[in-house]
């Protein structure tokens, strides 16, 4: 039998200011919106898929951030203003960020605010109605088209289209705070099912093997261009995973099985904290299995089953994805029909299951939860249902969550010495390696450096202070730099830097007044 296990990985950056309480960005909100209920919802219709959701505890933290109301958002705040009451500096921020949503798939499918968007390209004046109705279709478009179409009051909302109230906007926007409220409910009521399995990252999700050392990147790739100073914080990689378990078992009121580390980075001295954390399984590319046993071609036999790492503190069991399955849903299938994509990847998974006939095995899909669903029509869903209501038929697949396979097929192969690197080339190269990246690891190396010394200073707020270095040490500032289009992801290490500089008590170092990223 051919045991299908997806498995999808929900992540934003941390973008609140921990010193203003403002976040920078608006996307926790718009994906919870539009990806973090919907995605486990669905599968009410479809009970015989088994599916697994991997969930980052910063993002976690961010939507109780806002269920809480205690996390000011720039966007929320100036789409809540009435637009009689926007000022220039106002109307030009909407102009410049409202249309923030992909064009192809959400604009043009609302004649309203694709006319908007046309007005805004020809460089024509906005009025006072064309500015409240693209508050509320900036709102509207990002939430999930299955609530615009459940809940009645957006319905017909959506149906109007245009020339929108004051009263109908803060609809749209109180809608969205009553969204991101189901959340936990929802992902509490699926793990009591069994329906669906859910894991966890690293808390703010770090790459761990940076963090354990940045000679890491060496180690994946002697090539490495290094940070002239080592980043080697252990205890630091330590602490982002047990207080990601201990989230965990917090807000969902069980202990964390399995992890996915984030951008499935690994590496042989990361195990032993994994291991004694408690966590039974972890998920990586399947270039990691390859490099591992030193194979220079691709072995599905060993692919499609889960292996062990058994070491003196324990064993832990890891998997590998396909990773062409995988992208093809994350990547590729976006551009087809659903029929010819799903028609597409049941071919393969027939392929599979003739190639293994009568022999269990495991194909694991592991990708993107959230971004890739805005370039398929319709979010995502049409290709969905087509998908899940094929799987539901098929006669020669199961699919499974994670742990239910492994507790009914262990592994059986234990793997001497795991590589290191991640899904990208099985290296480390999209964080460390340009300059602008191994600046900013020399600055985070420098201000860790700080830290440690007052590290028993009575003077400083202590607990605000590992907390803003642990936001930092995240992987998604280190992968935009040298490649950020409008600088948002340098803005915020800078920021984050800065007030860890000011919660330190110390000067502000000048060089994080000027982007690091010319």
């Amino acid at each position: 039998m051919l045991y299908l296990a997806f498995i999808y990985h929900m992540h934003q950056p941390y973008y609140k200011n921990l010193l203003t309480q403002e976040a920078e960005l608006p996307w926790v909100r718009l994906h919870g919106v539009k990806d973090y209920v919907d995605m486990v919802q669905i599968l009410e219709k479809y009970p015989s898929i088994h599916q697994t959701f991997n969930l980052v505890p910063s993002l976690l933290e961010q939507v109780e951030d806002y269920t809480n109301r205690t996390v000011k958002d720039k966007f929320l705040e100036l789409s809540y203003k009435p637009a009689r009451e926007l000022t220039q500096v106002d109307k030009d921020f909407i102009l410049e960020r409202f249309f923030s949503i992909n064009k192809d798939t959400c604009i043009v499918a609302f004649p309203r605010y694709y006319q908007l968007c046309c007005n805004k390209r020809d460089k024509k004046e906005f009025n006072t109605q064309d500015y409240l109705d693209l508050q509320a279709w900036f709102n509207l478009a990002w939430i999930d088209p299955s609530f615009r179409e459940s809940i009645p009051e957006l319905k017909a909302i959506v149906t109007k289209g245009r020339f929108f109230t004051e009263e109908e906007k803060r609809l749209v926007l109180d809608k969205q705070l009553e969204i991101l409220e189901e959340i936990f409910p929802v992902y509490r009521k699926f793990a009591d099912s069994g329906q669906v399995e859910f894991t966890v990252s690293p808390y703010y999700h770090p790459i761990l093997p940076l963090l354990y050392s940045t000679m890491q990147a060496r180690e994946a790739n002697p090539k490495s261009f290094l940070p002239t100073r080592e980043f080697a914080y252990p205890k630091d990689a330590e602490y982002q995973v047990n207080d990601a378990v201990k989230y965990y078992k917090e807000k969902l009121g069980r202990p964390a099985v399995g992890m996915w580390p984030s951008e499935e980075s690994v590496c042989e001295e990361i195990l032993p904290m994994l291991i004694k954390s408690g966590i039974k399984w972890i998920v990586t590319d399947e270039g990691m299995l390859f490099k591992s046993l030193k194979l220079t071609k691709r072995n599905a036999r060993l692919l499609y089953q889960p292996h062990k790492l058994v070491r003196k503190e324990g064993e832990i069991s890891i998997i590998f994805r396909d990773r062409n399955l995988s992208d093809l849903i994350g990547f590729v299938y976006q551009r087809l029909t659903p029929k010819q994509a799903v028609n597409d990847f049941m071919g393969h998974l027939e392929n599979i299951a003739k190639a293994f006939k009568n022999q269990d095995i495991l194909v694991p899909i592991a990708m993107d939860g959230e971004n890739a669903w805005e370039y398929f029509a319709n979010d995502g869903h049409d290709f969905l249902n087509e998908l899940y209501g094929r799987l539901s038929e098929a006669k020669f697949l199961k699919t499974t969550t994670v742990t239910d396979y492994l507790q009914k097929f262990p592994p059986k192969y234990n793997i001497k010495r795991l590589a290191a690197g991640s899904w990208i080339f099985s290296d480390f190269g999209k964080w460390i390696g340009n300059p602008y990246k191994n600046k900013a690891w020399e600055h985070l190396a420098e201000a860790r450096e700080v830290l440690e010394s007052l590290k028993d200073s009575p003077e400083i707020n202590l607990e605000l202070a590992w907390k803003q270095m642990h936001v930092l040490e995240g992987s998604d500032w280190f992968w935009w730099f040298g490649e950020d289009p409008n600088g948002d992801f340098d803005k915020l290490f800078r920021m984050h830097m800065a007030n860890l500089y000011t919660i330190l008590k110390k000067e502000i170092p000048p060089y994080l007044s000027k982007p690091i990223t010319p």
